[in-house]
């Protein structure tokens, strides 16, 4: 891809009021493209919505919630009205919910981030990448996970779980789209300056809770803001999201110095398989055919 093949066509961006989403809308719409914001909070939608007009750039804003089907389709069409094809869909909403240790378990709160964060995601390609293959013109499907869906974060069950899963569907997607016209990212940050830590602010009311956050609670989001606070700026992310979709890049990282933490789990894992390759158990297992997994 060239930056110049952006000029003309449009992309949709979820979470788009502000921070990742709103810093890859003013970049995207300053290379040429259509941008369609959706954001659940409405204020912040209009005030992004003139801040990216104000840079003349071609804007639609949705009020739009991920974790309903319906905001989906709405959305969609909406879209269409306004721009025709849609070439590009970043999933990029998504919640800190579920914080706390495993008996502090609050089930509406790993509900609220397993809809928004997971079937988000899930419902986005399965509305827009249909359309994406149908008209055959190059697109791009990005789904933003975290670092965190690089490996166990303690303290933060739902969420590491519900960025794994996405960084697992997009390469489960990246394979079964190969060879079509839609190129398959995961953008997997670590700490970036948003509010994503501020993230109940948008709790719908159906996710409430009676359920009373417990102190270790309290320091994690203590020491999440500080980390947020400290991170980087989100237009380094998205000077580095077009440098990678250049290179037509599967796995887009932003910070290269969690590197080594990604190799010790990759080691461990691979320590795992030769442990199990001495076993006597398994010796027949050796000669199995391998299914559904591309192996290079």
């Amino acid at each position: 891809m060239n930056k110049e093949d952006l000029n003309g066509k449009t992309a949709v961006i979820t979470g788009g009021a502000e921070g990742i989403g709103l810093s890859l809308a003013r970049t995207l719409g300053k290379l040429g493209m259509n941008i369609v914001i959706a954001d659940i909070e409405t204020e912040a939608l209009a005030s992004a919505k003139s801040s990216l007009e104000d840079h003349s750039i071609a804007v639609l804003a949705v009020d739009m919630d991920v974790a309903l089907k319906e905001d989906w389709d709405r959305t969609a069409a909406e879209a269409q009205a306004r721009f025709g094809n849609v070439h590009m869909l970043i999933n990029n909403a998504g919640v800190s919910g579920g914080v706390g240790a495993i008996e502090t378990l609050d089930d509406a709160g790993w509900r609220w981030c397993i809809d928004v964060n997971l079937m988000g995601v899930v419902y986005g390609a399965n509305v827009f990448v249909p359309h994406m293959k149908s008209h055959g013109e190059q697109s791009w499907l990005i789904n933003v996970a975290s670092m965190a869906g690089m490996g166990g974060v303690p303290m933060a069950g739902a969420y590491t779980a519900t960025k794994a899963a996405v960084v697992a569907l997009t390469e489960s997607w990246s394979q079964e789209l190969q060879g079509s016209n839609v190129h398959v990212s995961v953008l997997a940050p670590a700490f970036v300056k948003t509010r994503i830590h501020e993230s109940y602010r948008n709790r719908q009311p159906r996710y409430a809770t009676d359920v009373k956050p417990t102190a270790d609670v309290f320091e994690v989001a203590k020491a999440s803001s500080k980390a947020v606070a400290n991170g980087i700026d989100a237009d380094l992310l998205s000077a580095r999201v077009i440098e990678a979709l250049e290179q037509g890049e599967l796995y887009i990282f932003t910070h290269p110095n969690y590197k080594p933490v990604v190799d010790q789990r990759s080691g461990n894992v691979s320590d795992a398989f030769e442990r199990s390759a001495q076993s006597p158990l398994l010796g027949d297992v050796l000669n199995d055919r391998i299914w559904g997994f591309k192996v290079d």
